[in-house]
This record gives structure tokens, sequence and C-alpha cells, in this order.
């Protein structure tokens, strides 16, 4: 009889023995983790520092603590304790379960408790701002880690499906477990459903023009006339362009064809030595400026317009600050999606970033290397880890459901490998020393750098609820442009606000004309719209994409003959884990 995945001793070795190889290499006193636990040490230490230098303030704190418990231990048992509500917004406790049996209602109630005086003796120490703010992070990061939701013993939805299927949930969770660990991810979706090209990425289209870091992709019209100047796309390097073309109800691609643009999208490589040693100037240079380029001569248009989604819209402002400073403009209309040019607010990732941090990445990356893309991943999958990471180990290995087809989540687990002098460069100048808006300090492809020479019409674009791009940040990069700006801020998070399909037009969106200094000031006054923000960006933007003319009738031209067809190899190679 052949022997189950999750009974075979040989293979589970073999997981274990690359596991333990893995978690050896991310200790390593040069790798990112440790100096992510090197800095949650010192925090640490800082914390215990303060809270003993008030010894009364932690036993009060303990004191109150303890007679909460004790009020929780008496009332767990009591018949009508069960009649009470959950927590308001705790998705990982809405089973009923959770509040009809009480020692689990008392694991769930003693666990919030805990939570809440951990948190509170975190807020109460006395720290500079940043140390706090490392440490409330890894408090939480422990404590979600911690919640009784997350272990099969103290999960009472877990423990009923594992009794009512005969112990198959506990066999299937374990094959979940160890295929997981093969993999070095938690599967969020189900992979199998999805295929790039095949149902997600299929907008028709070839690819026209490539070079050693990027494909450009011209997509086929599907309107009789089309803008005579075509609209040239710079999704992030950090993750694949298809989030901007999933599938044609939710395909911001699509979207703008059927409004008459000519589309073409920049579609980076998944480096690999020996393109590890590409610089931050490769990027804007052999990446951005010369699908710019490519784009006007495949058309023949005077300008193109240009949209750029997060790092995508960082690099493109550059991109078109080096061109202006060369007295070269051939932008007519800038759109920036969840993007930060000012780096002061930059949301929890700081816990990750700081003077030690940047110089050690520096030091290791200075000659070439990879930086896994499952490490950029992982990072921002942290600051939603109940959703992103906790919930799923819930579902996968407790429960042992399989993971639902969702083509977001696909995308989202398919990341992109950074060459290292690129990335050190890019921490260094923005998030470490947030140079990219102080005119001329930076000098990029031969040029000082000054984004006030960016200054046609420009469409920004912030989600409220981002927690990768703050939208305040945004808007603070919105005001450093040179031009006049349209900032338009929608509803949800860096994804889900930013890819809200015109055809489904849901959520909201608020619009102000007014771009002033305060951010607050700015909201209070905007007026609230019903609906997709893609509906008043093309609005705003077919002004700048010159008149109707015929659709062209194929793809590329004399000099530019379609290599393959959309959506291209690059965007099918996928990255090697820990590579």
């Amino acid at each position: 009889m052949p022997k189950s995945a999750s009974h075979d001793p040989e293979r589970i070795a073999g997981i274990l023995r690359k596991s333990h190889e893995k978690l050896a290499s991310s200790l390593h006193a040069d790798s990112p983790t440790h100096h992510v636990m090197a800095g949650f040490s010192d925090a640490y230490r800082a914390w215990l520092e303060s809270v003993s230098a008030k010894p009364q303030t932690l036993l009060d704190l303990q004191g109150k603590y303890m007679q909460e418990q004790m009020n929780l231990w008496m009332q767990a048992f009591q018949p009508e304790a069960g009649q009470e509500a959950k927590p308001a917004g705790d998705k990982r406790f809405s089973a009923p379960e959770w509040n009809e049996i009480p020692l689990f209602r008392y694991y769930r109630d003693s666990y919030l408790l805990t939570s809440k005086m951990m948190m509170q003796a975190v807020d109460e120490a006395e720290m500079d701002a940043a140390t706090k703010r490392r440490m409330r992070f890894f408090m939480r990061q422990y404590l979600d880690a911690a919640a009784p939701s997350n272990y099969l013993a103290t999960n009472p939805e877990a423990l009923k499906a594992a009794l009512e299927s005969g112990g198959k949930t506990i066999e299937e969770g374990m094959k979940n477990l160890l295929g997981d660990m093969e993999k070095g991810r938690i599967s969020m979706t189900d992979e199998t459903a999805f295929e790039v090209g095949r149902n997600i990425a299929v907008t028709e289209g070839a690819v026209v023009w490539e070079n050693d870091l990027v494909q450009l992709v011209q997509y086929s019209p599907l309107t009789e006339k089309v803008h005579e100047r075509p609209l040239v796309m710079v999704p992030p390097c950090i993750n694949k362009f298809y989030i901007m073309d999933l599938q044609p109800e939710n395909s911001l691609v699509r979207h703008a064809i059927e409004q008459g643009q000519t589309v073409f999208m920049v579609s980076w490589r998944n480096v690999k030595p020996p393109l590890d040693k590409l610089t931050w100037d490769d990027y804007v240079e052999t990446g951005v400026i010369a699908a710019l380029e490519q784009a006007r001569a495949i058309t023949g248009a005077d300008k193109v317009n240009a949209l750029g989604f997060c790092i995508g819209g960082t690099l493109l402002s550059c991109a078109l600050a080096v061109l202006a400073a060369k007295k070269r403009k051939p932008v007519a209309s800038l759109t920036l999606m969840t993007a930060l040019l000012e780096f002061s607010d930059v949301g929890e990732i700081r816990v990750y970033i700081d003077k030690n941090f940047v110089e050690k990445r520096e030091k290791k990356l200075a000659k070439g290397g990879i930086v896994p893309g499952a490490e950029l991943s992982s990072a921002f999958s942290s600051l939603r880890a109940n959703d992103l990471v906790w919930s799923y180990v819930v579902s996968n290995y407790l429960k042992g459901q399989q993971p639902p087809a969702f083509d977001l989540l696909y995308w989202n687990s398919d990341s992109t490998n950074l060459p290292g002098p690129m990335y050190a460069y890019y921490l260094r100048n923005t998030y470490e020393d947030n140079l990219l808006v102080v005119p001329d300090a930076l000098t990029m492809c031969g040029v000082p750098l000054d984004l006030k020479r960016v200054d046609m019409p420009a469409f920004v674009f912030a989600a409220r609820e981002d927690h990768i791009v703050p939208w305040k940040g945004a808007y603070e990069s919105a005001r450093y442009l040179g031009g006049p700006v349209k900032f338009v801020l929608g509803a949800s998070g860096h994804i889900a606000g930013s890819i809200n399909s015109a055809r489904k037009n849901k959520r909201n969106y608020w619009v102000n004309d007014r771009l002033g200094p305060d951010a607050d000031k700015w909201f209070v006054q905007a007026r609230e719209e019903p609906g997709s923000w893609w509906v008043p960006w093309t609005k705003w933007l077919a002004p700048f994409a010159g008149k109707l003319v015929p659709a062209r009738a194929k793809l590329g031209g004399p000099k530019h003959k379609p290599i393959e067809p959309a959506p291209g190899r690059y965007v099918k190679e996928r990255a090697e884990i820990g590579k």
C-alpha cells in the first residue's frame, strides 16, 4: 500500500531538514531576519528599563490585571455568561463555539485581557517614538501569534471539525503544512486554479520590444477609434504587472482600452545573476525611460501619457525628472497610484528599516546579490498578520481546509526578485534619508534630480486604509510635483482600493481641488462620491490623450515586430524561494 504524503517518514525528514537549513540561514548574522530581530532586542531592552524605572506603575497594572483575571474565572462558568456578545470586530472569535462553551470563552476573554494589558504596558513606557513604535509592533506580533485560535487544543472550531470528521481534518491539515513547508510559504489560494496567460493576464496583445530588464506589451484596441497618444503603465517592480490585468471584469488595462486608450505595459524581469548587479539608474533608464521612448516610436505620437503604481510610480517620477533635466518632456500627463515620493510617513514598515539595517544591507548588497521577492512579501504580510498569516494557519492546518481560488491572492504569492544594488539604493535614499524631495540632492543617470521639474498635469490616487503607502504620505508626495495636481482618495487598502473595477462601481472616493499643506484639512473639506475612482480618472485623462484616430490595425511597427503574444515570458518567470 502506498504511503500517505503526510505519513512518509523520508519525505517528512527531508522537509524538516530543508526547513532547518532555511531557518539557520535566515538567522545568520548578515541576514535581514537577524537585523530585524536585533532591532527588536534593542527595543525590548529599552522597554524593560522603562517599566523597571517605575515599579509602582507596573505593580498597579499587574494588580488590575489579576483582579480582572479573577473576575473572568469566576464568571466563566456562569450559565448566563454565554449570552454575552462576542468581541466586536474580531473575526478570530466570531464562531458561536467561542461564546457557548465556558472553557473556550475563558480562553478567549483571558487572551483579550492579557493583550490589552501588555499593549498598555508598552504605551505607558517612556521611550522615544521610534523605539515605542517598534516595541508596539513586535508586541502585537507576539500577541497575534499567541492567540488561542491559532492552536488545535484551544480552538473549539478546529476541535469540533476534527471530531466530526473522525480526524480527517487533522490529516488534511498535516498534508497542507508539509506542502507549504516544501514551497516555503503559506498557501493563500488554490494556485492550481490560475495560470498567467490562460485565465489571468488575458487581455489580448503582444510583446513588441524587450531588453534584458523589461518587456513592453502593447494591447489590442477594443474600439474603432483610439486616442492618438498612448498610455504607458509602469507597475511595481517588486510584484508582477498583472495586478492591473487580473481578469476582464477587474482589469484596469481593459478598462483603459475600452475608453479608447492604446495601452502599453512594462513587464519587469524576475532578475537572477548576472542581472543581480543592476542599479536604480538601470531601472530608471533601461526600464522606464526606454519604455516611454519605444511607445512613442511605435505609435508616432508626439507625447505619451504615463501611469506608475507603487514603486513603479516612484521610478516613473524619477525618470520624468531625469528627462526634464535633459530638456526632454515626452509625457503629457502623469498618473500616480498609491506611490511615495516623500518618505517621512511610510507607515508600519518603518519598524523594519533603521540606520543599522540599511547600512548592513548596503554592505552586503553593494557589489551584487539577489533580494528574494519572498523576503519583501513576508515583511508586508506581517503588517497584517491576522489577516495574511494566522487566518491561513487556522484554516489550512488546524481545520484542514483547502484555500479557495482567488486571483488577487494568487498574484500576491507570485513575487519578484530584485537586484541588490538597486534595492540598497532605494532603501538608503528614500526610506532612510528621504532625498528624492530634496532638490538636486541626488544625481540619477548623470543629471541632478529635482521633482519640481516634473511639471505636467498629474492625477494622484491614494487609498485611505493603505498600510504600505499611507494616504497622507501619498498626499504629501503629490505636493512635491511641479505641475497642477488632482488628488483623489479612495476607500479600502493598497490593492483593493486601487483595483476597484468601474464595472462593479463599488466603494467610494473623496475629491477636493485644493491641495493645501494639511492632509487632514483636505479630507474634512473633501466631497465624498460613490463608486470607482477609475471613472473620474478616465475623464481627467481624456483631454491629454489627443484626438481620436482610427484604431491601429496591427501591433508594433516596421521596426517593432511582435515578439510573442501577451502577457510575455518575463511575467511567467517565477521567483526561486531563497535565491
